[in-house]
């Protein structure tokens, strides 16, 4: 398939497969989904409410909501008529919100529901704003608020029919397709252009890894044929919005949207009925499985555990011949067999037994997480990208992968270090630039490289690794440069332990603080007869202090001495994306937790004493 603007590949596909069901939900019914032909109307229809609203060319529409047919619809008939989206994510509190409807010039927002609309509406009567309307997803809405239309009554605004399939067809290459606002750690979000071209030259670079990652154990092929895909990743975000929105559905893949406000049981069990033969996750994701997985192994006993152990040992034996694509050994292949009949094969299982291949991203995947899915039968394809890069900038393929590293440059872009090791790009995924901000983007853009702010380097086989982010370098009094990310994805990797910010800018050593998963601590708690405490004391007590020092001194021992954590302290209460912690993205945002524990910090800095746990409650110290 060949296509250079996003309603060409749409129209591309529906025309070749009118009757393939996709952008399935759950309802009390089950899950349904609707055929590309009935999608085509419903699209053509929306776009052409929307026109009857007033967008015309080049104008801003932002869509506000969790991922869903509607967020879709609304997409695709945006791009129809030369309009230009602007994803919000759900989780930006009323003033973010704002910030960014307001800074795009959006002249409609699309809302999820009440929750939504309550944080866009005031723009509604700001004179400055351009925001004129609000169409609620929420059918059942019924607030009485002027200059609110429901989603429904959009397909049936006939007052002025346009032909939209000939409207689609004006749409340029070069046309603004959509602006992203980044998520930064400090300042206000910068609005990343990208046209029709960055994304769908994207799209059909990474078109041959994918198909070749879905050929990946043909004998997990659905009976029926049809790829199914799970899209649960934020669909704002520019990783899941090319990485399923755009490239899953390009494939003919069946997307279903996992259930709204899920939790992680919830997705899970979605996942289980979906039986999805392809998924894209975050390095969280898969870790979560990884621990659940051997949590389970350890609970066994006597044979069953041994055959457990011996079937996760055969696994890891293959994962070198995976990775080139080699043929496994006679006696290694047979061994293996048996080990998947017996034992991986129900491994498998927690991600609906069908899955062959998925993509990771957003942050490094640790080699022990990679290496187990891969030896279980599941391949994890690394790519690296940012926003400005559309988003994709390398790939793994399953024919050559290495943990810990991200692929090559994918087609029409060239990647190259520069001497201070900072990875910089240039080709068609290059951004358009930042929306009304000239000096950020030629700040970014340099000669046509786009500066990433990323520091890596090539391996051997010319493969990518990041090493860290070139704003994240800590550089201690003693001036010595430390890579903080090795450390805090190697310590999150164990199984006590959730979530990590190392510190030590213009500090004379390394410390972290540390936020305890919290089921496995109390499970633990409760086979050390500790089960009678509260969370918090549970946190301050020595006996776990005690716990966490050792695991982190045996995580440390991979690091030279001048880069490994000293002192530690536990934060009782979860980072999350609500309280400001994290981006959409689910990355620390280093300077917000870092001046949130400034007290706990300090102490550990300037006392002997080393402080035990913090509450989130005014940072107040234990112990």
């Amino acid at each position: 398939m060949s296509f250079k603007t996003v309603p060409q590949m749409f129209q591309h596909l529906v025309s070749e497969r009118p009757t393939l069901k996709t952008f399935y939900t759950k309802t009390e019914n089950g899950w349904e989904g609707v055929e590309l032909a009935d999608l085509q109307v419903m699209v053509e229809d929306f776009a052409n409410g929307l026109k009857n609203l007033g967008i015309n060319d080049n104008d801003k529409v932002a869509i506000i909501g969790a991922n869903s047919r509607k967020w879709s619809i609304s997409d695709y008939a945006i791009a129809h008529i030369r309009a230009v989206s602007v994803p919000v994510y759900p989780t930006l509190i009323p003033a973010q919100s704002q910030y960014v409807v307001e800074h795009s010039e959006s002249k409609i927002a699309i809302v999820q529901d009440e929750v939504q609309l309550d944080k866009v509406y005031p723009l509604i009567n700001d004179a400055n704003s351009n925001l004129h309307t609000i169409i609620i997803m929420d059918n059942n809405y019924n607030g009485g608020k002027e200059n609110i239309v429901k989603f429904a009554d959009v397909f049936n605004m006939k007052d002025q029919v346009h032909d939209i399939r000939a409207l689609s067809a004006t749409v340029q290459e070069n046309d603004l397709l959509t602006l992203i606002y980044t998520s930064g750690t400090t300042g206000n979000p910068k609005g990343v252009m990208l046209s029709h071209a960055n994304i769908c030259n994207n799209l059909l670079s990474i078109d041959g890894n994918i198909k070749a990652a879905m050929e990946l154990n043909p004998e997990l092929k659905p009976a029926d044929g049809i790829e199914r895909f799970v899209s649960f990743l934020p669909i704002s975000h520019s990783f899941e919005r090319v990485g399923g929105h755009y490239s899953i559905f390009s494939q003919g893949t069946s997307i279903y949207y996992a259930e709204m406000n899920f939790t992680p049981e919830i997705l899970f069990e979605n996942i289980r009925e979906v039986r999805p033969t392809f998924l894209t996750a975050v390095p969280r994701i898969f870790e979560k499985i990884h621990a659940k997985i051997l949590d389970t192994v350890s609970s066994m006993t006597g044979v069953k555990k041994k055959l457990a152990e011996w079937s996760i040992s055969v696994g890891l034996q293959t994962v070198p011949y995976r990775q080139r694509s080699q043929k496994l050994p006679f006696m290694l292949g047979f061994k293996y067999s048996i080990a998947d009949k017996l034992v991986l094969n129900k491994f498998r299982a927690a991600l609906g037994g069908k899955v062959r291949a998925c993509s990771s991203g957003g942050s490094a995947l640790s080699k022990e997480v990679g290496s187990f899915f891969c030896g279980i039968g599941i391949s994890i394809i690394e790519g690296y990208g940012l926003t400005e890069t559309s988003p994709v900038m390398t790939i793994g393929h399953p024919d050559l992968f290495k943990f810990g590293t991200v692929g090559k440059a994918i087609p029409g872009v060239e990647v190259k270090i520069q001497p201070d090791g900072e990875i910089v790009c240039r080709g068609h995924n290059v951004m358009m630039g930042y929306y009304k901000n000239e000096e950020a983007t030629n700040e970014a853009i340099i000669d046509g490289w786009f500066h990433s702010g990323d520091i890596g380097e090539f391996d051997e086989d010319g493969l990518l690794r990041i090493t860290d982010r070139k704003k994240s370098l800590i550089v201690t009094s003693g001036g010595k440069n430390v890579a903080p990310q090795p450390m805090e994805v190697s310590l999150t990797s164990n199984k006590y332990i959730e979530q990590c910010n190392i510190v030590g800018d213009d500090r004379n050593f390394i410390s972290a603080l540390i936020v305890p998963s919290k089921e496995n601590l109390l499970a633990w708690a409760e086979e050390q007869g500790l089960a009678s405490l509260d969370y918090d004391a549970l946190c301050a007590h020595d006996q776990t202090y005690e716990h966490y020092d050792a695991i982190v001194k045996t995580v440390m021992t991979n690091f030279s001495r001048y880069e490994s954590v000293r002192k530690f302290v536990l934060i009782a209460e979860e980072w999350t994306v609500d309280k400001g912690e994290l981006t959409p993205k689910m990355s620390i945002k280093r300077k917000v937790v870092i001046e949130k524990h400034k007290a706990e910090i300090d102490a550990m800095y300037n006392s002997k004493d080393l402080p035990k746990v913090a509450t989130d409650d005014e940072g107040q110290l234990f112990g």
